[in-house]
């Protein structure tokens, strides 16, 4: 299934394939797979289904890419990345694999708890042995928030967390409190650093809620988007645009558009 698309890469980084795409290499593509990665998550998150399609092709273009690059520099095989994809799932899932019956009746977060050991385990297995960190595994090129909320969960794993919200609440609150003195002062770098640890603390509560802030925070900026859409659209009605009114006049159109 895979081969036409194995095909047409080699072709494109063959001596008579395209410049551009011979020319990439792993440190190259990077930014396009970061982009790909979120324009899935944008067709999820907007329910096109036909856009999800043609974005997951995109995405197993860049998977397949890599292989191949890879395969030229004798790294590695797409064969060795799918098999070792393959064993690891197997490992993480014996109560499918290795259990009479499956595993359709395994408490769920036994199975996150399995998951998180098997991660250890191999974490041990790549230092030989040595201590490791909490946060190995966690990247820090991850989008800020998915990264703090990572950060978080392994420092909680570990039983350094809030046990409830109701604290997380009043660091908020005394979060927000700095950030105004440090606004108040006048001082640019002391402001940005309060504004981070506010965001921080706003991941926590969030986790407590079970919220994924990157969801949260995505889902509220779509609507933020398609509301001052309707003001374009409303203003575009009466021939003017958004530099042509007052911000009274926006402001009413955009509680116009929450009634909608």
């Amino acid at each position: 299934m895979l081969q036409p698309l194995q095909d047409l890469i080699e072709r494109l980084r063959g001596p008579d394939g395209c410049p551009w795409d011979r020319q990439q290499t792993f440190q190259s593509l990077t930014q396009y797979t970061i982009e790909e990665a979120f324009e899935v998550l944008d067709a999820v998150e907007t329910d096109d289904m036909d856009g999800l399609r043609q974005e997951l092709g995109d995405l197993l273009f860049h998977v397949l890419f890599y292989s191949r690059i890879a395969e030229e520099k004798q790294f590695f095989t797409l064969e060795q990345v799918i098999d070792g994809i393959v064993r690891k799932m197997i490992g993480r899932h014996p109560h499918v694999f290795t259990r009479p019956g499956g595993g359709a009746a395994t408490p769920i977060q036994q199975i996150i708890d399995h998951w998180e050991e098997s991660k250890r385990q191999e974490r041990l297995q790549k230092s030989d042995g040595q201590p490791t960190s909490v946060f190995d595994g966690v990247s820090s090129h991850l989008p800020a928030l998915i990264w703090a909320n990572k950060v978080q969960e392994k420092m909680a794993s570990v039983g350094f967390d809030w046990s409830t919200a109701a604290p997380v609440f009043d660091k908020i609150i005394e979060e927000l409190a700095e950030v105004r003195q440090a606004a108040d002062c006048g001082d640019p770098a002391a402001v940005q650093e309060e504004i981070g640890d506010l965001l921080l603390t706003v991941v926590n509560l969030a986790r407590h809620f079970d919220v994924n802030p990157e969801i949260a925070l995505r889902h509220s900026t779509h609507k933020c988007q398609q509301r001052f859409r309707y003001i374009e659209q409303r203003l575009r009605k009466e021939g003017c645009s958004p530099t042509d009114v007052s911000v009274d006049k926006m402001e009413q159109l955009w509680q116009e558009s929450k009634m909608g």
